[in-house]
């Protein structure tokens, strides 16, 4: 596979392996009763002695599934989806979006509509336009999800005159100067002191999104690729020494605020996204950050020299994250806190008082999702 060009014998292996994983893992979070996805599928109790329990449901979740497991064979596509075909699950996915539905699930099902054409198309791009206050403040992951919707469905439907104000409010909301993209849109939508608080979200999915606006413009869009390439840099530039990539950063100067947690879907599928989409768009070359962050996923450096693997196939997931364990989350609070006033400050000392040897023994549908979606797919 073509994407594959960037993986060496280890890492092509392992990939590989986390493929599999993801098709036998995918169908233990499917909910029968209720014909969609668990929000999430948890593990309570001791190493050896695990037992597994699904918790909620997520619209969301079952729509990046369907972005990746559209690229599976049919046969695997229904195993994967409870035994239904890719077509029915979309379209169950699409009646489910109404007036209250979360911006960003709406444009994550246009988006499935638009990549296997779906027929319920024009009724998914509706919905995603009545739900999209453009004048409003909106967050940065889910402004990105629709302008990758909307050029996906730009073959098959007019939707410029969308896809232009989306594009100009992700472009516009970057801090002037600053190579990462900010959290939200505008101002409102989350507490004062972490308003320069920036995820590692917030810029692997305006990457992709605007790699791949460029992609689907006729001459291309520079501006867009030329945004994409500078955060895509920053992030690589700061990768942590063992392949980590990091959790938070400023976003008025690009700096990281706090590493952690670091997350498996991250590593495995997420930034490798991004930037595939990137190089592919625009010719970069990622191979190698992509490279170490999958070798993470083998034993974090974090957790010693007999680091427990983040991968279980019997069980059929990837463990969440690796992270502090600090009770509140109270490095993450307290370095929103003192970057705000300094950006780059830091209390000396807090990371080794709270060190990140905690695992997350959870994984969501969405991670296995986008790491289909992430090797077997393409900009093609």
């Amino acid at each position: 596979m073509e994407r594959f060009a960037v993986l060496d014998a280890r890492t092509t292996a392992l990939t590989e392996r986390l493929l599999r994983l993801a098709v036998s893992g995918l169908p233990r979070m499917y909910r029968e009763e209720s014909d969609e996805f668990a929000f999430t599928r948890a593990f309570t109790g001791q190493p050896g002695d695990l037992t597994p329990q699904l918790r909620g449901t997520s619209l969301r979740y079952g729509a990046i599934v369907a972005l990746g497991a559209h690229f599976l064979p049919e046969p695997e596509q229904k195993t994967v989806l409870g035994g239904r075909s890719l077509v029915d699950f979309i379209a169950t996915l699409t009646d489910r979006v109404g007036d209250n539905t979360n911006l960003g699930d709406a444009a994550l099902v246009a988006w499935a509509c638009a990549q296997s054409a779906h027929p319920l198309l024009r009724v998914a791009l509706g919905r995603l336009q009545k739900l999209d206050r453009l004048s409003a403040p909106q967050y940065v992951v889910e402004s990105a999800w629709v302008v990758s919707a909307l050029a996906a469905a730009r073959a098959q439907a007019d939707v410029e005159e969308h896809l232009s104000a989306a594009r100009k409010r992700l472009l516009d909301c970057v801090v002037p100067g600053s190579p990462v993209f900010p959290h939200t849109t505008g101002p409102g939508l989350v507490r004062g002191y972490r308003n320069h608080i920036a995820c590692f979200a917030d810029q692997v999915y305006p990457v992709q999104a605007l790699a791949r606006l460029h992609h689907s413009s006729k001459g291309g869009d520079a501006a867009a690729l030329a945004a994409a390439r500078t955060t895509a840099e920053q992030i690589c530039r700061l990768q942590g020494p063992d392949g980590q990539w990091w959790w938070h950063y400023d976003a008025r100067s690009g700096d990281v605020v706090e590493g952690y947690p670091v997350y498996s879907v991250h590593q495995h599928a997420m930034a490798p996204m991004a930037l595939l989409d990137l190089a592919e768009a625009g010719g970069d070359d990622f191979a190698e950050p992509i490279r170490r962050g999958l070798l993470w996923m083998e034993g974090p450096a974090e957790l010693g020299p007999d680091a427990e693997s983040m991968i279980h196939d019997d069980e059929g997931v990837t463990w969440r994250k690796v992270y502090r364990g600090d009770p509140r989350k109270v490095v993450r609070a307290l370095n929103s806190v003192t970057t705000r006033a300094v950006p780059g400050w830091k209390l000396p000392g807090i990371d080794t008082v709270y060190k990140p040897r905690a695992i997350d023994r959870e994984c969501r549908p969405y991670e296995f999702g986008w790491l289909l979606f992430t090797w077997l797919g393409g900009l093609a």
